[in-house]
């Protein structure tokens, strides 16, 4: 079938088109699919990952609801080797870290804390470990060293906890005006549900702050 002069001409400026851009057209194709096929593929590892951690995190549930210090030990570090890309890792953190509070092993609470610090993804669950951590520091009388870990400039929704922690610390110390000073700061960011508030007030009265 003849084509007729529009149509040639329309042919001949596809070529020359093509000629001029197609290595380009081609290139940026294949470079779009390999990046389509590498999400594709990160999202299934993610997702793997994801749901492998899962089965380790019931294990550590197990380890720690059955008192087994050792196994706690040894699922949490196959966590957070294996899966600290995942939620699952400071989430076990936190569980191993109260399995070695409750066997009486600050020292040993204290590594996995520090490990949701350093790499946590969430800041949820960094701001946890940070209080949590401060709390041991407490026990250990490491005073100076806890106010150093609470001093953060965003704690978002923690704040309150942060304050009232700082408050335990500086009332070791023997600070007691800063220590009211963080219990009432504390006070003020607290809703008025919170199951906190009584405690932190109890604290406060006993400073004569009320």
């Amino acid at each position: 079938m003849a084509y007729d002069l529009q149509e040639q001409d329309q042919i001949d400026a596809f070529k020359a088109y093509w000629n001029k851009y197609g290595n380009f057209l081609l290139t940026l194709l294949t470079v779009v699919l390999l990046a389509v096929a590498g999400w594709r593929g990160w999202s299934w590892y993610q997702q793997r990952q994801s749901a492998e951690a899962s089965i380790v995190y019931d294990q550590l549930r197990e380890a720690v609801a059955g008192k087994d210090v050792a196994k706690v030990r040894q699922v949490s570090g196959t966590l957070f080797e294996r899966y600290s890309g995942t939620v699952y890792g400071p989430m076990g953190a936190l569980l191993a870290a109260r399995a070695y509070v409750d066997a009486g092993d600050l020292k040993g609470a204290r590594a996995p804390l520090q490990w949701a610090i350093d790499h946590g993804r969430d800041d949820e669950y960094r701001h946890l470990a940070r209080i949590r951590l401060a709390g041991i520091l407490l026990d250990e009388k490491a005073y100076d060293e806890g106010l150093k870990l609470l001093a953060v400039s965003d704690t978002g929704r923690f704040a309150a906890s942060y304050a009232d922690r700082r408050g335990d610390l500086l009332l070791a110390q023997g600070k007691r005006d800063d220590a009211r000073a963080a219990y009432k700061e504390a006070l003020d960011k607290l809703e008025r549900t919170s199951a906190l508030r009584p405690l932190v007030q109890m604290k406060l009265d006993a400073l004569g702050g009320a």
